[in-house]
């Protein structure tokens, strides 16, 4: 059978390589867009600044590979976008070249996307929709836990891009009859940063930006993939999170203690995330394969 082929953009970046490298293996061809090259063996990498309407157009309407070329077929169709690529935080770039680049880089993944008949589309948003992780002094969540229904409403340029790229992909969705989700990423762990987590646990309000919640990269690359494979949803928008929250308390109890006037909407799961991930494992059917208790002793 042959392989369903997806662009990735921003796939040299640090969630997006965990990604990829999951798609691959469960047999999907992959090219990255991005600005900087990706050492992945099959993975060919075009340079492509997403700012740019002109480069993406033609980056979603290219061969993959010289091997490519001997068919003489031309172009092979693409089955899917993920859409990574983005200024990834607050203070990298100036705050106006930051919105620009987020917001104008999405606009044009996906339009170019419609326009050459690509119906799926995956793009990252981010836990700084709910507006607390870049917030200027100390900032309360509304209410726990934080779902897809929560009235996001991000202080900082970063968070403020997402928003409106959540937008965009709906206005698309709508317009073209296609599938978008948004996946709101949490803060993304990799492997080797699990030896910090005993550290979060003895100081539990430096994750209070994170909402005491994390997705491990690999598990986001099963999020993207689950998201490829789940056709028919129109636009959505699912929290990117692992199960559990980061503390050693149960969630109720934790957030009884460090946030006493902050309102509980719904029972929570004994350690659930407060951001949680509730819908992708009932819509999606993520499960999760890296709970950060596997990799921190005694936890």
């Amino acid at each position: 059978m042959q392989k369903k082929r997806i662009v990735f953009t921003g796939g040299t970046g640090k969630a997006g390589h965990h990604a990829i490298a999951h798609l691959v293996e469960h047999g999907y061809d992959v090219l990255n867009l991005d600005i900087a090259p990706l050492d992945m063996a099959g993975v060919n990498t075009l340079i492509a600044d997403i700012t740019d309407s002109g480069q993406v157009f033609n980056a979603l309407s290219s061969h993959y590979r010289f091997e490519d070329l001997e068919t003489g077929a031309g172009v092979e169709p693409i089955h899917a976008v993920v859409h990574f690529a983005a200024i990834p935080r607050i203070l990298i770039k100036p705050d106006n070249e930051t919105f620009r680049t987020n917001v104008m880089g999405t606009y044009n993944v996906i339009e170019a996307a419609m326009k050459l008949g690509i119906r799926k589309v995956v793009i990252a948003s981010s836990e700084t929709t709910y507006g607390v992780c870049f917030a200027e002094g100390d900032k309360d969540f509304h209410s726990f836990p934080l779902d897809e229904n929560y009235d996001v409403d991000p202080m900082d340029s970063y968070g403020l891009s997402k928003v409106v790229n959540e937008k965009t992909a709906r206005a698309f969705a709508m317009r073209f009859k296609a599938d978008i989700y948004a996946l709101r990423i949490g803060n993304v762990i990799e492997p080797h940063e699990y030896a910090r987590f005993p550290e979060f646990v003895a100081d539990p309000m430096s994750r209070k930006r994170n909402a005491w919640s994390y997705i491990d990269a690999r598990d986001l690359g099963q999020i993207a993939r689950r998201c490829i494979e789940t056709d028919g949803l129109g636009f959505q928008v699912f929290n990117a999170t692992n199960d559990t929250i980061t503390t050693d308390q149960p969630t109720a109890e934790f957030l009884a203690r460090y946030c006493p006037g902050v309102p509980v909407t719904r029972e929570l799961e004994e350690f659930e995330a407060p951001l949680s991930n509730r819908k992708i494992r009932d819509v999606l059917g993520f499960r999760e394969e890296h709970n950060w208790r596997k990799y921190v002793p005694g936890a």
